[in-house]
């Protein structure tokens, strides 16, 4: 599974609004009503996939691999969040994203993901065998 040399400065958009339970009181990770790092992190991620979306062949899809993310400044209820990401580089399956939340000017997070491609029917055989392997009483 190899990605064309031209996906690499692919970009991908995307927005939300901050909700209520977008926040770190709803989630249970803090006392303040600020959008939550793992909802920043799911905006950056879900940005990330969009800009494959002309690259993935049929039964292609990618997984997360990691994430290392800086958190630069709140962002409360009711906040319009645009989070963007960019193809930085190609490695075989690998791919690594820069990626970026802005409220209008003001940055909010960034990020750089790693996603791995992989065929989605394989991937998912493997995850419910590995999922059969540990419900056995012997494990």
């Amino acid at each position: 599974m190899q990605f064309p040399e031209d996906v690499l400065g692919a970009v991908g958009l995307t927005e939300m609004i901050v909700r209520p339970g977008d926040t770190s009181v709803a989630l249970g990770i803090g006392d303040l009503p600020i959008i939550s790092p793992s909802q920043l992190i799911n905006l950056m991620e879900h940005a990330a996939i969009l800009s494959l979306d002309l690259y993935l062949e049929a039964g292609q899809t990618t997984i997360p691999v990691s994430t290392e993310f800086l958190s630069l400044s709140p962002a409360s209820i009711g906040a319009e969040l645009r989070a963007t990401s960019r193809v930085i580089s190609v490695e075989d399956k690998e791919l690594t994203f820069e990626c970026e939340v802005y409220e209008h000017d003001r940055q909010i997070a960034a990020a750089q993901i790693k996603r791995s491609a992989v065929e989605r029917v394989s991937f998912l055989a493997r995850t419910a065998a590995l999922n059969l392997m540990s419900d056995s009483p012997n494990h």
